[in-house]
């Protein structure tokens, strides 16, 4: 469930320091009343530590953990709108994008090239129009480019670029 590391983590944190503060009102009550001595007020002073320093740790971890997961799945949930998006219509301008999730160009680049690394997407793109093509991978594997015919050349992995015309070839 999203979001449910930094509840646990700041749950871990409130409990450490209750305890640390209900432990610390005593012992300081007890000392003052005279009925706690110091050796005492120290003993009790660690045992309240030793509780609540784990805990305080654990929480602090857990909650910047969460964190973490918050913006992987934040990502994941961008990724998945223009993927979605981009089946749908077949064909999509990038400034479409850009425009319709609130993102950077370069953002977006980035989202579309992780899809291609993640063998999610397949399709091309032509930077220089700015258009975002959808493609079945039976359709991408022949060797001419499917915008100008020209013959594609291997650029990295999962990407082809036609030296003709600029597309990037997703496969």
């Amino acid at each position: 469930m999203e979001g449910q590391g930094r509840i646990v983590g700041l749950l871990l944190v409130i409990f450490a320091l209750v305890i640390i503060l209900i432990g610390g009102l005593f012992l300081a009550s007890g000392l003052k009343e005279g009925g706690l001595r110091v050796s005492g007020f120290l003993l009790g002073l660690a045992v309240v530590l030793i509780l609540a320093l784990p805990l305080l740790g654990g929480g602090v971890f857990v909650l910047i953990r969460g964190r973490s997961e918050a913006r992987q799945f934040a990502q994941a949930a961008q990724e998945k709108k223009i993927l979605n998006i981009v089946r749908t219509q077949g064909q999509v301008n990038i400034s479409d994008l850009v425009l319709e999730m609130n993102l950077t160009r370069e953002r977006v680049k980035g989202y579309i090239y992780d899809l291609v690394g993640k063998g999610l997407f397949t399709g091309y793109i032509n930077w220089d129009d700015g258009v975002l093509y959808a493609r079945e991978a039976a359709e991408m594997q022949t060797t001419k480019c499917p915008n100008c015919g020209g013959i594609r050349e291997v650029v990295g992995k999962g990407i082809v670029k036609c030296p003709y015309c600029g597309s990037e070839l997703f496969l």
